[in-house]
C-alpha cells in the first residue's frame, strides 16, 4: 500500500475541484440521469465498540451525509458488532437478506468476511470498506495511510526521546488486533521508524485491541522488563494506552514514559493534557466518513464521474487488486496541536476536554 501513499496530496487537491462543481463530480439527484434517485437504504457495519469513536463519530456523521445527500429521502441501517467477527457477518447477512441498496462495511476480521462480501456482490448489493480493508470483490475502499499512521505514532516517540535516544532504549510494543489487517501495516510502519534506533524489549499483537488485554501485556513487560528500565511504549490505538497507563499506575509508576496512541479519543486527549499519554494519531473522522458516504450514494445513484472523483488511489487486498480507494491524512496530536486539530475540527470544544479535573492542566498549556 505504500504506492498509494504518494497520491494522497493529489487526491485532497482533486476531491477539492468536486467539492466545487469541477468534473461534474457533484450533484444532487436529478444530476447524470441517476439510475436510483433518493429513495435508498444504506448499511452501516461498524466493528466495536471499545473503541468509542465508531458509534460516537463515524456512524453518525455517514448518517447525517446520507440524509444531506438524499434530500433526508435516504435511510440508514445500522449495527455494531462489538469486536464479534460472526456476529457481524450475522449482521451483514441481514441486511443482505433485507435488501439494502449499499453496504458501507468496517470489517472485524477482513478474512472471514470475505465469503459474506461475495454474497452480496452476487445480491447485486455494492460493498464499501470502511477504515479496514476486507477481503472479498469489494466495490472500493476509504481509509488511512496506515503504514503513515505507525510512522507517526514512531516518529513523535523518537521525537519525546529526544536527541540522546540510542538502541540502549528499550521500547515496548502494543499493537493492534491480528486479524485486523490495518494492525499489521501500523506495525511495519512504526518499525520502519524504530528498528536499528532502539531496543524493542517486548511486542504484543493484541487481540481485538482489547484495553484490558492491553493493559495485561503492559503487566508482564513491566514484570520482565523492570519498570524502570521502559524508555517508551507504542500503543497502536488510545484505548489500549488507556490500558497501558493503568497498567504502570498498578506497578506504583508516576512519572509515566511516553506512550503513544491513535483515534483521538476524548479521554486520550486528556491524558495527553495531563502528560499521561504523549500523543495520539488525529484522523480526520468527518473526511472519513464523508468520503464513505459520497462514494456509497454515488455507487448506488450510478454517478461514475463522482464515484470515480472520489476514488482517484488503488489498494490491493490478498484476494483483489486495484481496489478504487481514497486515502486520508493523518496528523500526530500532542499537547502543541490540540487546538489545531481536533478543535479546529469541531470534535471537541475546549470545555468538552477542559472539565474540572483537568482545568489546571489545560491552562498550563493555553487551552482555556
Amino acid at each position: 500500500m505504500r504506492r498509494i501513499a504518494i497520491s494522497v496530496a493529489a487526491t485532497t487537491m482533486i476531491l477539492s475541484l468536486a467539492g466545487c462543481g469541477v468534473l461534474n463530480a457533484t450533484g444532487d439527484a436529478s444530476d447524470a440521469s441517476p439510475t436510483k434517485g433518493n429513495d435508498i437504504t444504506v448499511g452501516v457495519l461498524m466493528p466495536e465498540k471499545a473503541n468509542t469513536r465508531y458509534d460516537d463519530f463515524d456512524y453518525p456523521i455517514i448518517k447525517a451525509k446520507v440524509t444531506e445527500l438524499t434530500k433526508k429521502q435516504g435511510r440508514v441501517t445500522y449495527a455494531n458488532a462489538a469486536a464479534d467477527s460472526k456476529r457481524q457477518i450475522s449482521q451483514m447477512v441481514k441486511m443482505i437478506d433485507d435488501k439494502v441498496d449499499v453496504i458501507i462495511l468496517d470489517a472485524v476480521d477482513s478474512h472471514a468476511i470475505a465469503s459474506t462480501v461475495k454474497k452480496a456482490k452476487d445480491a447485486g448489493i455494492p460493498v464499501i470498506a470502511y477504515d479496514r480493508l476486507a477481503e472479498g470483490p469489494i466495490d472500493a475502499y476509504v481509509s488511512f495511510d496506515n503504514e503513515l499512521v505507525g510512522e507517526v505514532q514512531a516518529r513523535t516517540l523518537l521525537e519525546a526521546l529526544g536527541p540522546d535516544a540510542d538502541t540502549s532504549d528499550k521500547v515496548v510494543m502494543v499493537n493492534g488486533s491480528p486479524t485486523d489487517p490495518n494492525a499489521k501495516q501500523f506495525k511495519e510502519g512504526a518499525l520502519s521508524e524504530l528498528n536499528g534506533k532502539v531496543t524493542i524489549a517486548a511486542s504484543y499483537d493484541t487481540d481485538k485491541w482489547d484495553p484490558l488485554t492491553a493493559q495485561a501485556e503492559m503487566a508482564k513487560a513491566i514484570s520482565t522488563i523492570g519498570k524502570d528500565n521502559i524508555a517508551a511504549v507504542y500503543s497502536a490505538n488510545d484505548g489500549m494506552a488507556g490500558g497501558i497507563v493503568q497498567a504502570f499506575n498498578n506497578a506504583g509508576v508516576t512519572d509515566l514514559p511516553p506512550i503513544t496512541g491513535q483515534d483521538a479519543e476524548l479521554a486520550a486527549v486528556q491524558r495527553v493534557v495531563v502528560g499521561e499519554q504523549y500523543m495520539s494519531v488525529y484522523k480526520s473522522y468527518p473526511e472519513e466518513a464523508e468520503a464513505a458516504a459520497e462514494m456509497a450514494v454515488a455507487r448506488i445513484q450510478g454517478r461514475d464521474i463522482q464515484f470515480d472523483a472520489l476514488t482517484r488511489d488503488k489498494v490491493d487486498s490478498p484476494t483483489n487488486k486495484d481496489i478504487p480507494a481514497q486515502l486520508v491524512t493523518v496528523n500526530a496530536l500532542t499537547r502543541k496541536t490540540i487546538k489545531s486539530t481536533v478543535i479546529a475540527d469541531g470534535i471537541y470544544t475546549v470545555d468538552d476536554i477542559c472539565t474540572a479535573k483537568y482545568k489546571a492542566a489545560c491552562a498550563s498549556i493555553g487551552l482555556k
